[in-house]
C-alpha cells in the first residue's frame, strides 16, 4: 500500500510548465485558449487586457448566474488578469517589464500592431533574449497582414464554407470557430516544441501560426484532394466523398449516423440489418463500389433501418462494433459524456468559490492539470502583478 494514503492528502504533483511564467497578450479564442491549456499545465499566465477588457467578455448571451460570459469563462481558467493601457507611459513600462521577465509572450494583435510600442518579437528579443515569442494571426504576416482575422472570413475563403450544407443550399459555417480553435492547438503545439527546443540550445524563437495556415492543414483529405488529385471538392450535404455509409440515415423515428468504414464493418452492418447478401453483392462488395453506388445502395440500407427505432439499432450495431450513434443536442452530448466516465465537468477555483468549466481533454498518468484558478475578473491581479514586476525587477538589478 502507498504510504502516502495513511498520512493525509497526497501534495500537489508538479506539472510540466510549473515555473514557466506567460505574457499573454492575445485576446478572443486563438490565444487565449491556447494559454489555458498551457496554464492548465502549470505555467503562470498572466492576461494583459485593455481598460475595456477582452472582447469576449461581452460576447452575451448566454451568461452564467453571475453574469459571466460563458464564452469568456470557457477559455480563460488558471490567468492572472492585469489592466494596462499601452498608450499610459507607466502601463507601457510595466508591460516591457512583464515582456522581460516571461518566458513565452503570445499575441494576436494585427501582425507589426505592437512594434510601435515596442512589445514586437525583435523588440522583446533585446530586453529577453531567450523569450519564446508566439504570433497568432488571420492570414500570415506577408501580403495577407493587413486582412481581418476572423474565423468566419477564414471559413469562406479557405473553402471549408463551400463543403458544408446541402449540395443545391446555400454554403454554411462550422458550429464553432473551428479554424481558431484549430490554431490555438497548433499554437500550442509550437510552443511546447519551442521550449523544448530552447532546453537543448537555450535559444528563444520566433512562432508564427495563422488561422488560415491552420485551416490548410485542417483541412486533411479535402485539401489534399485538390493538391494531390486536382479535384475540387464540393459540398455533398453529410455525405463523405470516399465513404459510403458514413451520413445520417432515417430509422422508424430519428435519424442515426451509420458508419462502415471497411468492408468488415459493412459485413457486419448487413448481418445486423438483416440483408447479410448485400456484402456479396458485386455492385457493394469494395468500399470503392459501395461509394461509387451509393445512389443504389442507399434505398436498401433504409428500408431495413426504418423497421425499428434509433436506439434500437445504436444498441444491436454497437454489440458487433459497427460505429454509429444518434445526433445528439449539446446537452445530450455532455451527459453521454458524463455517462461513459469521462467526467466532461469540473470546477474551477478554490474550495466554496468554484465555477463550472470543461475539463482539459488530455489525461496523463503521471500528472494532473489543475483547475485552480477560476477566470478572472478584468484587472483583478493589477496590483499582486506590479508588486511583483517591481521586486524582481529590484532583484535582478541588484545581482549585477
Amino acid at each position: 500500500m502507498n504510504s502516502e494514503s495513511t498520512t493525509g492528502p497526497r501534495p500537489p504533483r508538479p506539472r510540466p510548465l510549473d515555473g514557466i511564467v506567460i505574457a499573454d497578450f492575445s485576446r478572443v479564442l486563438a490565444g487565449p485558449y491556447a494559454t489555458m491549456l498551457l496554464a492548465d499545465m502549470g505555467a503562470e499566465v498572466i492576461k494583459v487586457e485593455s481598460p475595456g477588457g477582452d472582447d469576449t467578455r461581452s460576447w452575451v448571451p448566454p451568461v452564467r448566474p453571475d453574469g459571466v460570459s460563458t464564452y469568456y469563462a470557457a477559455i480563460n481558467r488558471n490567468k492572472k488578469s492585469i489592466v494596462l493601457d499601452f498608450k499610459d507611459p507607466d502601463d507601457l513600462a510595466v508591460a516591457h517589464a512583464l515582456s522581460a521577465r516571461a518566458d513565452i509572450v503570445v499575441e494576436n494583435f494585427k501582425p507589426g500592431g505592437l512594434k510601435r510600442f515596442d512589445l514586437d518579437y525583435d523588440s522583446v528579443k533585446e530586453r529577453n533574449e531567450t523569450v519564446i515569442y508566439c504570433s497568432i494571426s488571420g492570414f500570415g504576416t506577408a501580403e495577407g497582414a493587413s486582412l481581418p482575422g476572423y474565423d468566419l472570413i477564414v471559413q469562406a475563403m479557405s473553402g471549408l464554407m463551400s463543403l458544408t450544407g446541402d449540395p443545391d443550399g446555400p454554403a454554411y459555417r462550422a458550429g464553432i470557430s473551428v479554424f481558431d480553435v484549430m490554431a490555438g492547438l497548433h499554437s500550442t503545439i509550437g510552443i511546447l516544441a519551442a521550449l523544448r527546443h530552447r532546453s537543448m540550445t537555450g535559444k528563444g524563437q520566433n512562432i508564427e501560426t495563422s488561422l488560415l495556415a491552420s485551416a490548410m492543414s485542417g483541412l486533411v483529405n479535402q485539401t489534399s484532394a485538390y493538391v494531390a488529385g486536382g479535384v475540387t471538392p464540393n459540398r455533398m450535404g453529410n455525405a463523405h466523398p470516399s465513404l459510403f455509409p458514413y451520413e445520417p440515415l432515417p430509422t422508424a423515428d430519428n435519424d442515426l449516423i451509420v458508419t462502415a468504414g471497411n468492408d468488415g464493418q459493412f459485413r457486419k452492418l448487413v448481418e445486423v440489418l438483416g440483408v447479410p447478401e448485400l456484402a456479396d453483392d458485386e455492385r457493394f462488395a469494395r468500399n470503392a463500389d459501395r461509394t461509387e453506388r451509393r445512389e443504389e445502395l442507399r434505398p436498401l440500407l433504409v428500408e431495413r433501418l426504418q423497421t425499428q427505432s434509433a436506439e434500437y439499432w445504436f444498441a444491436k450495431l454497437n454489440e458487433v462494433g459497427v460505429p454509429n450513434g444518434p445526433i445528439n443536442t449539446i446537452a445530450q452530448g455532455v451527459q453521454y459524456a458524463e455517462k461513459l466516465g469521462l467526467a466532461p465537468i469540473v470546477q474551477v477555483g478554490p474550495a466554496g468559490q468554484t465555477v463550472p468549466g470543461v475539463r482539459n481533454p488530455i489525461s496523463f498518468s503521471g500528472i494532473e492539470p489543475r483547475y485552480e484558478l477560476a477566470p478572472p475578473t478584468l484587472g483583478q491581479d493589477t496590483d499582486e502583478i506590479r508588486s511583483w514586476l517591481a521586486a524582481t525587477t529590484a532583484a535582478a538589478y541588484g545581482e549585477k
